[in-house]
């Protein structure tokens, strides 16, 4: 197939490698013409994923237009606030019959809206059938590196969910498909709040049994949520839902985790992200994920308790005294 991946971060470059490796001709857009160059030149990109080379049959673009034109498959691998405005940017240039699949994770500030949601109104003009998500355990240096990784690819059309699947599926990278969109992507946006309340828990020295109960109890608000979306829960106990969660919650490659690890430790936000030099999803999904929460009068503790930390610079023993002295309840509930 003839793919476009729109995004050159670490994720976006892993993907387009994996979809190079098995034959396909990708073009994968870099906003900044003079890094896209320079990491064409390099045939690696020096400053996500240093060391790891290209495959043959990926080029790197600045142009938009050249990039997405004539395209089979586009994957839209941008930060979750910026696809909005990327893919209205992109639209005149996607082909109609062209499959979307977005693998940026999160919940749109003040609409609240899935990605999938925001791309029905981006490409206004293209079937929503055709929209599809890419999520599930996946750190994308090991991705690039050709590590054995399993995900899932969701869409409302199983035809178009299968056939994407298929177009990234091969070698080591192992993909499973799903008509379930919203419980993938749900797993995939509020996975990353979790892995921030693991970080501060182990930057605090809290313990393993610490750890165990907020992935395990986040992985309980994570279903709540998705469920009241409409979502299968059994979905959430799949790669979308616990491995992701899993993975970003004790993996030392998460930069989510890696947040939570400094706040942990007493460092301010604003320090972090600026050293990070990179996106750290979970912390506008924690906004975002706790003002759906409430819209939808879902309870998540753990999400709101992350929140206030990040945005109401609430003392980590405040938060964990919160979060332990809250009424005795059944499990299920």
């Amino acid at each position: 197939m003839r793919a476009t991946v729109l995004g050159a971060g670490s994720w976006g470059t892993a993907l387009s490698m994996q979809l190079a490796r098995l034959g396909h001709e990708v073009r994968l857009w870099e906003r900044d013409a003079a890094r896209a160059k320079r990491h064409q030149d390099a045939n690696e990109n020096t400053q996500y994923l240093p060391g790891v080379s290209f495959p043959e049959g990926m080029k790197l673009l600045s142009d938009l237009e050249a990039a997405v034109t004539g395209a089979e498959l586009v994957v839209v691998v941008v930060p979750s606030q910026a696809v909005r405005a990327v893919m209205g940017e992109a639209a005149p240039f996607v082909p109609e019959d062209a499959l979307v699949c977005c693998a940026a994770k999160g919940v749109e500030q003040g609409t609240l809206m899935t990605m999938d949601e925001v791309l029905v109104e981006a490409l206004i003009t293209h079937d929503p059938q055709s929209f599809t998500v890419l999520s599930g355990p996946s750190f994308a240096f090991e991705v690039a590196r050709d590590l054995p990784t399993a995900v899932v690819v969701a869409g409302s059309n199983e035809d178009v969910a299968h056939k994407v699947a298929d177009a990234f599926h091969g070698g080591r990278f192992r993909v499973y498909h799903s008509t379930d969109i919203i419980g993938v992507e749900m797993g995939g946006s509020l996975k990353n709040v979790m892995a921030i309340a693991c970080g501060i828990c182990d930057g605090a020295g809290l313990g393993m049994n610490a750890r165990a109960a907020l992935i395990t109890r986040g992985l309980a608000e994570i279903t709540r949520l998705a469920v009241a979306r409409g979502a299968n829960p059994l979905t959430l106990a799949g790669l979308a839902g616990m491995g992701d969660l899993v993975l970003t919650c004790t993996g030392d490659l998460s930069r989510n985790r890696r947040v939570g690890l400094a706040l942990g430790q007493g460092r301010p936000l604003e320090d972090i992200l600026e050293q990070l030099g990179q996106v750290a999803e979970g912390v506008v999904t924690a906004r975002s994920g706790r003002n759906l929460g409430l819209r939808l009068g879902v309870d998540m503790p753990i999400t709101e308790q992350i929140y206030q930390m990040l945005y109401e610079a609430k003392p980590v023993p405040e938060a964990l005294d919160d979060l332990l002295e809250r009424q005795r309840r059944s499990e299920l509930d």
